[in-house]
């Protein structure tokens, strides 16, 4: 039977519903704001006269902007740091927090504590460039992917999410002789599914986003990420604009003014380049996320 909702309750959910549109809506305008500014006329972009609707539709820019030199190989950089580093960060943190998990393990509150310790204390800049320099991580394409092989919070929340599963299904596995490794690739990984699906995304972003690493350890132009590429193009972009300007008119290409690429137009173009494929990738992950962000939250 349906049950009727009083005025209160009726009211309640509408403003709730109010509320939580216009904070989407917040959160969903600058990526729509920073889109119509890619494909207007690039000389209301500068005048910042495209607020709401896009004017002068063009997709030229997108085209210019794939012709800058390095920008391919940086995309390439960026993409394989990102799938690598995600891997190695699921299979690390996974199994680590799966082990810290077990009663069994050697001194297993002093290792928990020992990792726990690095999330509140860190040496520095300095000091941590000259670890990496002396392990030889500078111009190094692993000095992206190792350091992140283990996560402190990531490993936190994979532990809390193996302590919640029913431990009588391992007791199953071991009385057919299953080992901790077989227990933990064909029990476990099987089973934590939201849980690896949110560190995946933790760790995605982070790797997508990352561009420090690059600042202080790469000199070599082909390591160069795209996130370190978008820097570099925020702070050289009127020099950037005037030589893609120069490479259209010697090639004999007759100018739209509506066309010609300006500083701003560079830099919101390149910054959508950047920033839509995680937007893309997050959606399909989503559904996970929330159960696995969620779990340990509330003990029964």
């Amino acid at each position: 039977m349906k049950t009727r909702k009083s005025t209160g309750e009726v009211l309640f959910n509408w403003i709730n519903i109010l509320l939580f549109s216009l904070f989407a809506l917040i959160c969903v305008f600058p990526f729509y704001y920073l889109f119509i500014n890619t494909i207007s006329d690039n000389s209301l972009v500068s005048k910042g006269q495209i607020i709401f609707l896009p004017k002068g539709i063009h997709f030229d820019n997108y085209v210019e902007i794939l012709k800058i030199k390095g920008l391919s190989n940086a995309a390439a950089i960026s993409i394989a740091r990102t799938v690598i580093g995600t891997l190695l960060t699921l299979v690390g943190t996974s199994f680590l927090g799966y082990a810290l998990g077990k009663r069994e393990l050697w001194h297993r509150k002093l290792w928990y504590r020992f990792v726990i310790v690095t999330m509140y204390f860190n040496a520095g800049i300095i000091p941590w460039y000259i670890n990496m320099k002396m392990l030889r991580m500078t111009d190094n394409f692993l000095a992206y992917v190792v350091p992140s092989i283990v996560s402190p919070f990531s490993m936190i929340l994979f532990k809390t999410y193996v302590e919640s599963i029913p431990a009588s299904l391992e007791e199953s596995a071991d009385l057919d002789g299953a080992g901790y490794i077989t227990k933990f690739v064909l029990l476990i990984v099987p089973l934590s599914t939201p849980i690896i699906a949110t560190v995946a995304v933790f760790s995605a972003v982070g790797q997508w986003n990352s561009f420090m690493d690059t600042l202080f350890l790469m000199s070599d132009s082909r390591l160069f990420s795209l996130q370190y590429m978008l820097y570099q193009y925020m702070h050289e972009a009127n020099a950037l604009a005037e030589s893609l300007r120069q490479a259209m008119s010697q090639g004999g290409v007759v100018a739209d003014v509506t066309k010609l690429l300006t500083p701003t137009s560079i830099k919101m173009t390149v910054t959508m380049a950047v920033v839509l494929p995680i937007l893309l990738v997050y959606p399909f992950l989503q559904r996970y996320f929330v159960k696995g962000i969620m779990i340990g939250a509330v003990k029964g």
